[in-house]
């Protein structure tokens, strides 16, 4: 059997109905910052990082494309592990009893490969890691996946529009008061004093 490692959560894949708004909600609101823009076979979609993991927001364009889960499924499609050997760990992987769905399990250099854990839910294999991810922050071997920052034209008018709508929306957030230091119709100072006296 082949020698156990450690794999690395560096990649999380959110199904979502619009990838560019979603983006623009996270680097709004958690200041993620944007890696790539996706337009391939199975998926549309971008890709942000916080520095260490990669978070991508895919469009599936087909049921057949999403990999079980349907093209209109809203949530967590997958997560993804970088892992030292992609064939050695692959086999681990599988003798544990998860089930291979897609990628070459045989390519050392392939991109990476999914599979299904018990409970059924997907996960990819990669031993290079994803754009904008690093492998081992803080450590002397650690490998850093370049982010290479890279736009498709063919998606401004969609990029524009989904930053506009956040616009809109920050503008109206900031009419209902909780910008304001309010919660929910309360003011912040009444909220401290109500937690105060109970």
């Amino acid at each position: 059997m082949a020698k156990q490692t450690k794999g690395r959560i560096r990649h999380i894949a959110l199904s979502v109905e619009d990838p560019w708004e979603t983006a623009e909600f996270y680097k709004e609101a958690l200041g993620l910052e944007e890696v790539t823009e996706l337009d391939g076979a199975l998926a549309e979609g971008v890709f942000l990082t916080d520095g260490v993991v990669n978070l991508a927001l895919l469009k599936f364009k087909t049921d057949a494309a999403s990999q079980g889960t349907g093209k209109d499924f809203v949530g967590i499609h997958h997560i993804g592990f970088w892992v030292d050997d992609v064939v050695e760990q692959g086999k681990i992987v599988r003798s544990t009893g998860a089930k291979w769905i897609m990628g070459d399990p045989n390519n050392p250099d392939g991109y990476e490969v999914k599979h299904t854990d018990l409970s059924g839910i997907i996960f990819d294999i990669a031993a290079h890691g994803w754009a904008g991810s690093q492998k081992e922050p803080g450590q002397p071997d650690n490998v850093v996946h370049a982010n290479p920052k890279r736009r498709l034209a063919k998606f401004d008018e969609r990029r524009a529009r989904a930053r506009a709508n956040i616009e809109a929306r920050k503008v109206k957030q900031g009419g209902s008061g909780r910008a304001n230091g309010q919660r929910g119709g309360q003011s912040l100072a009444d909220f401290k004093r109500w937690r105060c006296a109970s």
